[in-house]
C-alpha cells in the first residue's frame, strides 16, 4: 500500500453524514423559502449521490420531488486534459429559468465547481446557480465559495479527502488519506 492511501483519520461517519445531508436540506428549504423551482446537478459520481439524497429529504418534507441530474465535467475541466470524449452527464430536464444547485462531494481548489458551472450555464441560463458540498477543505485557487457545507475540514495539501457513500462503495464515512 503506498502512503497515499493510507487512512489518516475518519471525519465523518455514517450518522454524521446522514445529520450533515439533513442540514444542508433545511439550509436549502430555508433560504429558497421551499423547494418550488429547484433542482439538483451532482458532479460524477459522490456529487450525484448526495445530491438525490437532498432530493429525497426535501421530497420528505415538502412532499415536491426536485429532479436531478448527473453532470460530467471532464470536458469542462481546466486543469486536467482528457482524450475520452465520452460525456455522461444525464440531465433530463431544462435549467432554464431555474434554481441550479450543484452537488459535489468535496470541494478543494473551486476547479471542479467552476468546470460544472460552465457546464450548466452551456444548456441554459438559471435564475441562479448555488453550490452544495458534503466537505470543503479549504485551498481554493479560485473566488469560489459554496452555498451550503455539511462541514468544514482543514487539511494540508499533502493530504486528500475521500467521501465513501453506500450507493458505490457499500458503506458510509468520510475519511483523510495521507
Amino acid at each position: 500500500m503506498d502512503k497515499r492511501s493510507e487512512q489518516k483519520a475518519v471525519i465523518m461517519d455514517e450518522n454524521a453524514m446522514s445529520r450533515a445531508i439533513a442540514r444542508i436540506s433545511y439550509e436549502i428549504l430555508e433560504r429558497n423559502k421551499g423547494a418550488e423551482g429547484l433542482c439538483f446537478v451532482g458532479i460524477l459520481s459522490r456529487g450525484v449521490c448526495i445530491a438525490e439524497r437532498i432530493a429525497a429529504k426535501l421530497s420528505e418534507l415538502e412532499g415536491i420531488s426536485p429532479e436531478v441530474g448527473k453532470l460530467d465535467i471532464t470536458a469542462y475541466r481546466d486543469d486536467e486534459k482528457h482524450s475520452d470524449s465520452s460525456d455522461k452527464t444525464e440531465i433530463n430536464f431544462d435549467v432554464k429559468d431555474k434554481r441550479v444547485i450543484i452537488v459535489d462531494d468535496v470541494i478543494f481548489t473551486g476547479r471542479s465547481a467552476r468546470a460544472a458551472i460552465d457546464a450548466v450555464m452551456k444548456r441554459g441560463r438559471p435564475r441562479n446557480i448555488q453550490l452544495a458540498a458534503l466537505v470543503d477543505r479549504g485551498h481554493r485557487e479560485l473566488p469560489i465559495r459554496p452555498d451550503y457545507v455539511g462541514k468544514n475540514v482543514p487539511t494540508s495539501r499533502d493530504e486528500s479527502v475521500k467521501v465513501i457513500m453506500k450507493e458505490i462503495d457499500g458503506s458510509d464515512k468520510v475519511v483523510i488519506l495521507e
